[in-house]
C-alpha cells in the first residue's frame, strides 16, 4: 500500500524555490555588475576564481564559458592532438567524449562499476596504449570515481588525469575535494548543477600554475597581453554576471549539500518503509566518498519497468529524468570507433534501467512521500 494518495506534483528540479530564498542578494549582485558595466571577466570573475580555488582546495581556478570548455581547455593546454588517445567512461554526458574529439584525440571507453556508475579502475590499464595521453574519470551524479588506482595508472603511463567534476563540486574522496585529486578538474555551472548559474559557465581547477596560465590565455584567443596572440585559442570567457550570481550561491553551497544529503537519507527511509528493494535499487555511497547528490538515481530491477514507471510518474505530475539513455559508444556520431551493443555491458544495462528522481535542497519530506508513494503505486498495480 502506498504512503499517500494525495497528488500535488513534484518537479524534478525547482530553481524558483532556490531563487526566492536568495533573491535580494542575487539582485544586489547583478545590479552591482550592471552599475559597473564590467561584463567580461574582470574583478567578479577573478574573485570567483579565488573563492572556487579555496573551496576546491587547489591553488588555481580559471573560469570559462561552460563545463564543456572546462574539459576541452586542459586537453588543448596539454597539447593533446590527432593520433592521441584519452581513456574515459561511456556512461556520461556527451561533453566528456565530445571534448576529447574536439581536441582531435580518440575517445577510448572503459566500462563502469555497476554500483556507482563511475569508470571501473580495474579495467583502465588494459585500455592504455603508447598513444594514451590522458584519463578522464567522471564523478557521476555527485560521487567521485575511485581515484587512487586511477591516479596510479596515470602516473605509471605518463598520462594526465582530468577529473570531470561537472556534477560533483564539493564531493569528497578520502578527504580530498573533487577537482583537487588529478592534474586538473572540470566544473560546470549549468543551472541544474549543485552550484548553478543563470546560464552556462565553467571552471578548471588545478595545482599547476603553468597549466592555469596557459588556460587563461587560451580562453581569450591565445592572447597575452591585449592583441598579442601567442597561439590560437578561442573565446571561452566567463561572464561577470554569472560570476556575481555564483559568488552569492557559493556561500550557501555547503548548506545546500547537507540538505541534499538529508533528502537522500529520507528517500532511503521511505523506500525501506515501502519494501521496494526487490524492484528498485538505490544509490550506493562508498565509504571513501562524500556524495553530494547532484542526482538521486534509482535503477529498476527489471529494465522493462523503467520507461513505464517514468510515464506513470509523469501522469502524477512528478518529474524525473534519464541520465543517460544511450551510452556514448552507441551514439551515431561515434560509429567510426567501431563499437556495438555488448561492448560495454554494464553501461548499456544502466542506460536501460536508471531513473533520476526529484532532488534539490528545498525538497521536503511531504514531496518525497509523494514521489515514493507513486512508485509504490506503480509496482502495486503492475
Amino acid at each position: 500500500m502506498s504512503i499517500s494518495t494525495e497528488t500535488r506534483g513534484v518537479p524534478a528540479l525547482d530553481l524558483k524555490a532556490q531563487y526566492r530564498s536568495i533573491r535580494d542578494e542575487i539582485d544586489e549582485a547583478v545590479a552591482r555588475v550592471i552599475e559597473n558595466q564590467g561584463f567580461i571577466l574582470g574583478p567578479e570573475v577573478a574573485n570567483l576564481e579565488a573563492e572556487i580555488a579555496a573551496y576546491c582546495e587547489v591553488p588555481r581556478a580559471v573560469g570559462c564559458a561552460s563545463g564543456t570548455d572546462a574539459l576541452l581547455l586542459p586537453l588543448m593546454a596539454w597539447g593533446i592532438e590527432p593520433g592521441d588517445e584519452v581513456v574515459t567512461s561511456p556512461f556520461s554526458f556527451f561533453a566528456t567524449a565530445g571534448s576529447i574529439h574536439r581536441a582531435g584525440a580518440k575517445p577510448v571507453f572503459v566500462d563502469i562499476e555497476p554500483e556507482t556508475y563511475n569508470i571501473d579502475p580495474s579495467l583502465i590499464e588494459s585500455a592504455m596504449t603508447s598513444k594514451t595521453r590522458a584519463i578522464i574519470p567522471v564523478h557521476l551524479y555527485g560521487q567521485t570515481a575511485d581515484m587512487d588506482p586511477i591516479v596510479a595508472i596515470g602516473r605509471k603511463y605518463g598520462a594526465k588525469i582530468l577529473e570531470d567534476a561537472a556534477q560533483s563540486i564539493g564531493a569528497g574522496y578520502k578527504g580530498n575535494r573533487a577537482g583537487s585529486i588529478g592534474d586538473a578538474g572540470a566544473l560546470s555551472f549549468y543551472p541544474s548543477k549543485n552550484l548553478g548559474g543563470f546560464g552556462d559557465g565553467g571552471m578548471v581547477t588545478t595545482r599547476d600554475d603553468k597549466l592555469a596560465d596557459r588556460i587563461a590565455r587560451l580562453r581569450v584567443h591565445g592572447m597575452e597581453p591585449k592583441y598579442h596572440h601567442h597561439e590560437i585559442g578561442f573565446n571561452s570567457r566567463l561572464d561577470a554576471l554569472q560570476a556575481a550570481v555564483l559568488r552569492v550561491k557559493l556561500r550557501r553551497l555547503d548548506d545546500w549539500t547537507a540538505r541534499r544529503r538529508e533528502a537522500a537519507e529520507r528517500y532511503r527511509e521511505l523506500f525501506a518503509e515501502q519494501t521496494l528493494d526487490e524492484v528498485v535499487s538505490l544509490p550506493t555511497e562508498k565509504e571513501s566518498c562524500f556524495h553530494v547528490y547532484n542526482q538521486f538515481v534509482i535503477e529498476t530491477t527489471d529494465p522493462a519497468d523503467r520507461d513505464p514507471l517514468r510515464s506513470f510518474l509523469s501522469e502524477r505530475k512528478i518529474g524525473s529524468e534519464i541520465y543517460y539513455p544511450i551510452p556514448l559508444h552507441l551514439q551515431l556520431c561515434f560509429a567510426s570507433l567501431g563499437h556495438g551493443p555488448g561492448d560495454f555491458p554494464v553501461a548499456e544495462s544502466a542506460a536501460k534501467s536508471v531513473l533520476a528522481l526529484p532532488m534539490y535542497p528545498e525538497l521536503d519530506r511531504e514531496l518525497q512521500i509523494e514521489v515514493v508513494s507513486a512508485i509504490a503505486d506503480y509496482f502495486d498495480q503492475s
